[in-house]
């Protein structure tokens, strides 16, 4: 991989830093793995332009810079990839490096969910739960979430089951809550356990601690 890199094959040069990132046949290197993406983002290729936007925003090999992601976020966006897609949308959302701009968010969102982009399906669903750039819509939330969900996503799942606990089906939506925890993060794994905690239905107590006891 390392010869195709070096030869200047921006494919193996993204794959040459993803592989320095991990620690994958050797040890992690991420200020050389950040140098890959580079060079192989700066050939062009887009999900090494993502990845030059996730090392500037979470500091891996760089100075993190907010503004620095987001300009490269923007463009793998503007290549048509999902994942740039998704992440410029959560910047312009969240005013991270750029004018907060909920309604390109949202414009950018759905164009990732037409590329079948599970995590933009469920962060959508969300703008039509909360009435982000556009009037509450419930029901195409709940769609959202299910497409999400079937798509992989753990909040998609999360979620789902939330709006099932809603409508009194705690049991049903004790199932998506299972996948979640199986497919979550740490840190989401935790929250799940703390929003659990709040319900008073059994069933979801009764979930909560065999989550608790099976860690």
């Amino acid at each position: 991989m390392s010869e195709w890199a070096t030869a200047g094959s921006p494919e193996a040069q993204t794959i040459l830093g993803q592989m320095l990132m991990d620690g994958r046949g050797g040890p992690a290197d991420p200020v050389a793995g950040f140098g890959w993406f580079l060079k192989a983002a700066r050939a062009g290729r887009p999900m090494a332009a993502n990845m030059v936007g996730r090392c500037y925003e979470n500091g891996w090999g760089v100075t993190p810079s907010d503004e620095a992601a987001t300009s490269w976020f923007a463009q793998a966006a503007h290549a048509g990839l999902d994942w740039g897609m998704y992440n410029f949308a959560t910047s312009l959302a969240l005013g991270r490096g750029v004018a907060e701009n909920k309604a390109a968010a949202r414009a950018w969102l759905e164009k990732a969910v037409a590329l079948g982009h599970a995590k933009s399906m469920t962060v959508l669903g969300g703008f039509h739960e909360d009435g982000w750039a556009g009037p509450v819509d419930t029901a195409q939330a709940r769609s959202l979430y299910e497409r999400g969900a079937a798509g992989g996503d753990f909040r998609g799942a999360f979620n789902v089951g939330r709006l099932l606990v809603e409508d009194g089906r705690a049991a049903e939506a004790s199932s998506f809550f299972q996948t979640a925890w199986r497919t979550g993060t740490p840190a989401f794994r935790d929250n799940l356990l703390s929003w659990l905690e709040s319900r008073a239905e059994p069933t979801l107590q009764g979930l909560r601690r065999a989550l608790q006891a099976g860690r």
